[in-house]
């Protein structure tokens, strides 16, 4: 299976070139951007939409705030278990870096001596999308956007092919998807449960409840006062 794209006619091995090629004709300064984008700054923009969701998840205090804190967490252990299902299949396919089968590459990130199929970055933040898209639809199309971006970067460094990026795509959204039940049976009681507790009520919920804005009446307020006595006049 190491031979899988060695025609220089395979549509992966053209698109690898024009998406590489791009590199060529950018400015230096562009490809280091573009290095670090693609080999950390996605993957920490995929961290900081998490956190996002979970603090706009909690301060709105929904009632199946329990429930979307579940699916959060489930995200990163989502794209832990996809990294780790790709580990035989990286050792079964046995398909090597582009740039050492094929000549005329522009490789930004150099040292990469593992297999390329499936890409570890896009399985990851892909599962960490779609993840979040059971959390929440907005913060989920933008953390799938993400994860395309990411793939883009990965074949525009000349790391990956576009093929390897498709399949971490595949990767990650099965097993964010199919484990998702099983996951949510498991996680959404032991959110319901630390959402009661004393201790870990404010991982699932803000101490503010819905409710308690500007238009509430505390016992013992002049507003409290008032409305009592306007209770007794009636």
């Amino acid at each position: 299976m190491a031979g899988l794209a060695e025609s220089g006619s395979n549509p992966d091995v053209d698109l690898l070139y024009d998406i590489n090629g791009l590199a060529k004709d950018a400015p230096h300064w562009f490809d280091r951007g573009m290095e670090f984008v693609g080999e950390y700054g996605l993957l920490l923009a995929m961290v900081l939409l998490v956190l996002w969701c979970w603090w706009s998840v909690r301060r709105r205090g929904d009632e199946d705030a329990a429930s979307s804190v579940a699916a959060l967490v489930w995200t990163p252990i989502a794209a832990g278990i996809a990294v780790l299902v790709n580990v035989p299949i990286r050792g079964f396919v046995e398909r090597p870096r582009p740039f050492l089968e094929h000549q005329g590459l522009d490789v930004l990130v150099s040292g990469k001596t593992d297999y390329s199929f499936v890409s570890d970055h896009a399985t990851i933040t892909m599962a960490i999308g779609v993840g979040l898209f059971v959390a929440n639809r907005k913060f989920g199309i933008a953390g799938i956007a993400l994860a395309l971006l990411e793939g883009f970067c990965r074949v525009y460094m000349g790391v990956h092919y576009p093929t390897d990026v498709v399949g971490g795509f595949a990767l990650g959204t099965a097993v964010a998807l199919l484990l998702s039940p099983l996951a949510m049976a498991l996680l959404t009681p032991l959110m319901k449960a630390v959402e009661g507790s004393s201790w870990g009520g404010w991982v699932v919920r803000s101490r503010r409840r819905p409710g308690t804005g500007r238009d509430t009446v505390l016992p013992g307020t002049r507003k409290d006062v008032e409305s009592e006595e306007r209770d007794l006049a009636a």
